[in-house]
């Protein structure tokens, strides 16, 4: 069965919840405490997360950076606050999904099974991708393996390597490696990628002096080919 961590304090909702999505093979575990729902992250493995944002203790909107230092599993956030600004900050701060009260657990259920199957379609396709790469995209433990070699990073500089590698040859332009990375200031010069790319190529020839895996593309950024 699909396991999924619930941290609901409306426990009537909750049961009707978790006796719908059982009868759909997805078997949930609920807790109306957000502090335990995060150690429970930690004792078992699950494949969602289905939030509440008005909850004790601490609001759901903190509740995700939280969850988002120790793991990348997909959230839904399931709540009656319809304010624009909560869904925004919800995905901004790492949902992935914003469910807003009431509704149908069918709804529920169909959101459940698309994020997963995008999840399980995207990591088929990393695996076949890394098949055919010279770089091992360790994200977990933050490690990108270059010919079988570990590269020694800065954080910024695997955020960009990162980034390259995921996009598998397609150009980025040099503002995306600012936006996405949580290591590189939002007012950084476009000029200080243009160095840290320098870097990394520098690091990548020390392996392999062969080719030059990184293309600048003129006037936009660069890509990994």
């Amino acid at each position: 069965m699909i396991q999924v961590l619930m941290i609901e304090d409306d426990l009537e909702l909750a049961q009707i919840i978790t006796d719908y999505l059982a009868s759909q093979n997805i078997e949930v575990t609920n807790t109306d405490s957000p502090y335990n729902g995060l150690s429970m992250l930690n004792l078992k493995k699950y494949e969602l997360l289905i939030l509440d944002l008005t909850l004790p203790e601490i609001d759901g909107l903190e509740v995700i950076p939280k969850i988002r230092e120790k793991s990348d599993i997909p959230i839904i956030i399931s709540s009656a606050r319809d304010d624009i600004l909560d869904k925004v900050m919800g995905l901004e701060r790492g949902a992935d999904d914003y469910l807003p009260k009431p509704y149908n657990p069918r709804e529920l259920q169909a959101r459940i099974k698309a994020i997963l199957k995008r999840i399980n379609t995207n990591e088929k396709k990393a695996l076949e991708n890394e098949k055919k790469s010279d770089f091992i995209l360790k994200e977990e433990d933050m490690q990108i393996i270059f010919k079988n070699e570990v590269l020694n990073l800065t954080l910024a500089e695997f955020d960009i390597l990162k980034l390259l590698i995921q996009r598998n040859g397609a150009v980025i332009a040099r503002e995306d490696f600012i936006y996405t990375s949580d290591h590189i200031e939002d007012d950084s010069s476009l000029k200080n990628i243009d160095v840290m790319i320098s870097r990394i190529r520098t690091k990548l020839s020390k392996i392999d002096n062969t080719k030059t895996y990184i293309k600048s593309v003129r006037g936009i950024g660069y890509q990994l080919i």
